[in-house]
């Protein structure tokens, strides 16, 4: 896995919540990074980013659920944690069909904003696993020739080596032996492991 550094990323208008949220993270251990409008965190948004948003959902201008939004549009896979006012909360559950992960009402104890925050933490932490697993299975599929890719294909079809062999009319042994490389690059011996793993990257390798 990865090893990338996580952030809270706090992005709060009120200068006064922003510092007093600062301070809170770093008394926890927590690296942080504060930015006073939603403006300013898309400017200094990546996709390298790690950790988590801690996100006004009222600001001006640009307010969180459009920042929300704008982020989704780049497939960012930060998890969000909304911080709302008593009548924010059918905004906030908005919010979460729309993918955030929590939301808390203000006044708000600290210990339960840190609880959240490091749920999400964790949360980040396991997509950028999945992500890092996904991508060497896209790398392991990458190596195969077109030959064996072709019969990886196959076999994941439920195909038979005999049936393959009839297919693209060459030997039932040279199948065997195609067979035996896609295996041995893809990192597996289970015909069943194999199927999985190509399922779960189906959308960015075709």
């Amino acid at each position: 896995m990865t090893d990338i550094q996580q952030t809270v990323y706090v992005v709060e208008d009120d200068e006064a919540v922003r510092d007093s949220l600062e301070l809170l993270l770093k008394s926890d251990g927590k690296p942080v990074q504060t930015y006073e409008s939603a403006n300013a965190f898309l400017k200094d948004y990546s996709d390298q980013m790690a950790g988590c948003i801690v996100l006004d959902i009222r600001m001006p201008g640009m307010d969180g659920m459009e920042l929300q939004k704008k982020l989704n549009d780049k497939h960012s896979i930060l998890p969000i944690i909304f911080v709302t006012g008593h009548g924010d909360v059918p905004m906030a559950v908005d919010a979460m069909k729309e993918g955030a992960v929590d939301f808390i009402q203000k006044p708000y104890r600290e210990e339960a904003l840190l609880e959240k925050i490091e749920a999400a933490l964790e949360q980040d932490r396991e997509q950028r696993k999945t992500l890092d697993e996904k991508q060497e299975i896209i790398r392991r599929v990458k190596s195969l020739t077109p030959r064996e890719r072709e019969i990886m294909d196959r076999m994941i079809a439920g195909q038979a080596n005999k049936v393959i062999a009839i297919e693209l009319e060459i030997s039932q042994r040279t199948v065997e032996i195609h067979r035996s490389r896609v295996m041995h690059k893809m990192g597996t011996h289970s015909l069943a492991h194999l199927v999985r793993m190509v399922l779960s990257v189906k959308d960015l390798i075709d």
